[in-house]
């Protein structure tokens, strides 16, 4: 349990046929080397941006099993195990164990809303059943259920290997109290693209994001710029990329990110029903930004 994560930690999509029907790995495969090539500092597979939550089990473990395959160690990587049952997330975290992960990150997805006690033994089970580090994931848009700072301390003090918490609520406030009543030990990362500036100035270790996908060199100059103490350039970088942060999160980030990806020659399909693939206005609009983003170099 070493592994330490920190900076940009790109969110893989998980590619289809053109009927959403087929799993695309070779594509995925394209996808994970494009972001390890562009200099992400780990990389997150299935989570919201890949779709996870629309994978059948065994569609689940061929994409886990491959992507884990393909990064092959060259940075670390953190499965997303989340599951509307203890027991499938358990069964997951096992399997992403086995294959060579580095951390699993943990939603409380749920149907019921949950109670704090089954929140916690939720964790409590999943982080007995493995030895790698958890990453609580707080992200009340997917998962129904929004766990308040101090839920989450608790878990953290009570399931050893819960040892980093991702926060998704779009709230500085929430990474402001973890830190404070945290007392600067627990490590937090961000999950809003529209924060991630603020995120950063609040302490966080890194930034969980799909954007890498499609502008990698403005997300780590970000981070660069913020190690370095160098604010003025953070904020001048951060600008510049947050007209198309905003699009990719307000558009749905599977619909945004396939469709940008396919504009810089990885086509990649859509996005799995219920959900829908990006219209023609929005495929105009991301591709404006891209453009722009482009000729600012």
């Amino acid at each position: 349990m070493t592994t330490e994560f920190h900076g940009i930690i790109g969110y893989t999509i998980t590619p289809f046929s053109q009927d959403g029907e087929q799993l695309d790995l070779p594509a995925l495969g394209q996808s994970i080397d494009r972001l390890i090539e562009d200099g992400v500092h780990a990389i997150a597979p299935l989570g919201s941006t890949g779709e996870g939550a629309y994978l059948s089990d065994s569609e689940w473990q061929q994409v886990a099993q491959y992507s884990l395959e393909r990064i092959n160690k060259r940075v670390p990587s953190i499965v997303s195990v989340s599951d509307l049952t203890t027991a499938g997330a358990v069964r997951r975290a096992r399997f992403a164990q086995q294959h060579g992960a580095d951390a699993v990150m943990v939603l409380p997805a749920a149907y019921w809303k949950l109670s704090e006690a089954e929140i916690l033994q939720h964790y409590r089970t999943i982080g007995a059943a493995i030895d790698l580090p958890v990453m609580l994931y707080n992200n009340p848009a997917t998962s129904g259920t929004d766990m308040p700072v101090e839920l989450i301390l608790r878990i953290v003090r009570e399931v050893e290997n819960v040892t980093m918490v991702k926060e998704s609520t779009g709230d500085i406030q929430r990474m402001h109290k973890l830190q404070l009543l945290g007392e600067g030990q627990v490590p937090f990362y961000n999950g809003c693209n529209p924060l991630a500036l603020e995120a950063f100035v609040a302490g966080a270790k890194g930034w969980c994001t799909a954007a890498p996908n499609l502008i990698p060199e403005l997300n780590l100059r970000l981070y660069d710029a913020v190690l370095a103490g160098e604010l003025e350039q953070a904020k001048a970088l951060f600008y510049r990329q947050l007209p198309l942060l905003d699009f990719i999160l307000k558009g749905g980030l599977p619909a945004t990110i396939k469709a940008g990806l396919g504009m810089t020659g990885l086509p990649v399909g859509e996005p799995r029903r219920p959900v829908f693939g990006l219209d023609e206005a929005g495929q105009a609009k991301l591709q404006a930004l891209l453009d722009g983003l482009r000729q600012q170099r």
